[in-house]
């Protein structure tokens, strides 16, 4: 009988995505693994292995086309001998197709209900394509714990490199859905409001509406707190002058943020109650330090995460850091690159910005806004005046993991770290 080929979940949050290319055609025939397609996700471009064997008797879905959503139907793989003209297979409606407009045939296929993933009951037998079988013995996962995304549930690579914990499902926005508070005015009457202005209508794609949904759940849910210091940074600055100018010979070039994120990830090993994450009934503290960094792509942003930074050298950090934001720019991070972590930094400095408030990113505890370094007048010791490269930065933190008490000594390890620059280095 024929297979559908569905639209499958490549991330825990995704709920559409992009069919950006096809790497098959129609009558290729294709075994278990293969790779078919690309697949556009609101962060990452991945490819897509199909986990039945046959032919690819028709592409339903064509390449290009954005908001296709998960589990529909993209493509129908049949058995060798078998005819297309004995199948039932119909495409699913792209995300926001109207009803109003749709034909008597796409408005039947809209009726038909779309499959969704559960993971498999004890006992009960585990549906793996044989390349995620590997994967997941190679992460030591147990497979009947992890929710399949290939069609009638098997469990494909992309799955197991996800490993979406099976926890009940959480209040969420979805990214095809208007982006309101409750009250808020509606799109058409914003709209209306505007009417007689000129105005350029700008349509939200999918990483716009996810991000407009995270920080929304953000600001809602979690009860923010914030704590603000200044640094000083002279000797940072000259520590780092030095240190470039030894390791050019290399091609390393250490940045103020690199620092950054050595500083929070040791400040997180010596108050390691704060390196937690908010668990709905219970707290997760991790034993290393994986840092998050906000980069800034094209119609957004994406925090990829540098797990075990505590234990990583400054050049190693730099050159990781450097990679993960070319792939990030590139929309070529995998899921478990950018899931994760403990704490962020998001820094505006280069944008000349004094200082700023960060939203933090769930389920992460903290994150860290870092501004501009600038000369500015201080109080010295013998109390004279005098002048210092002064950054300002602000802490936002989440009141449920974390006191204010516990958030001031993580906050004042950082700024100890960054003041003594020798420390991240010995």
């Amino acid at each position: 009988m024929p297979t559908e080929i569905l639209m499958p979940a490549l991330s825990p949050t995704m709920e559409e995505g992009t069919l950006a290319k096809w790497l098959v055609k129609e009558g290729d025939s294709v075994v278990s693994g293969d790779l078919i397609a690309e697949i556009e996700t609101d962060k990452a471009t991945m490819e897509f292995e199909v986990v039945d064997e046959g032919v690819i008797e028709k592409i339903l879905v064509p390449e290009g086309t954005e908001n296709v959503k998960v589990n529909s139907p993209i493509a129908v793989l049949f058995e060798d001998g078998e005819e297309l003209s004995n199948a039932s297979v119909s495409p699913q409606p792209i995300a926001n197709t109207s009803q109003e407009n749709a034909t008597p045939e796409v408005a039947a296929v809209a009726e038909k209900p779309v499959y969704n993933p559960t993971p498999a009951a004890s006992g009960a037998r585990v549906f793996a394509s044989p390349l995620a079988r590997r994967v997941a013995a190679e992460k030591g996962l147990d497979l009947s714990q992890v929710l399949g995304s290939g069609p009638h549930g098997r469990i494909v690579k992309a799955d197991v490199i996800a490993a979406r914990p099976v926890v009940p499902a959480v209040s969420s926005v979805s990214a095809n859905q208007a982006i309101t508070a409750p009250n808020a005015m509606t799109s058409d009457a914003v709209v209306k409001l505007y009417q007689d202005r000129e105005t350029v209508e700008v349509s939200l794609d999918g990483m716009r509406k996810i991000i407009a949904a995270r920080l929304t759940e953000a600001k809602q849910t979690i009860p923010h707190f914030y704590l603000r210091r200044d640094i000083k940074i002279d000797a940072l600055m000259a520590f780092r002058a030095q240190a470039n100018g030894q390791l050019e010979v290399r091609g390393i070039k250490l940045s103020v943020n690199d620092f950054i994120i050595k500083a929070c990830a040791m400040a997180l090993q010596s108050t390691p109650a704060a390196n937690a994450v908010w668990a709905g009934d219970r707290l997760l503290q991790l034993s290393a330090s994986d840092i998050a960094v906000a980069v800034a792509i094209e119609g957004g942003l994406v925090t990829p995460v540098l797990k075990d930074a505590d234990q990583k050298s400054l050049s190693v950090l730099s050159a990781e850091m450097k990679d993960l934001a070319v792939r990030a720019r590139g929309k070529k991070l995998a899921p478990n690159e950018y899931q994760g972590g403990s704490f962020s930094i998001s820094n505006l400095g280069m944008f000349d910005i004094d200082n700023f408030d960060a939203v933090i990113n769930p389920p992460q505890s903290a994150i860290l806004a870092v501004g501009a370094g600038k000369k500015k007048p201080v109080v010295g010791p013998e109390g004279n005046l005098t002048v210092a490269t002064i950054m300002s930065v602000t802490m936002s933190v989440d009141h449920r993991a974390v006191d204010g008490a516990l958030g001031a000594q993580l906050l004042d390890a950082i700024v100890k770290n960054l003041e003594n620059p020798i420390s991240l280095v010995v």
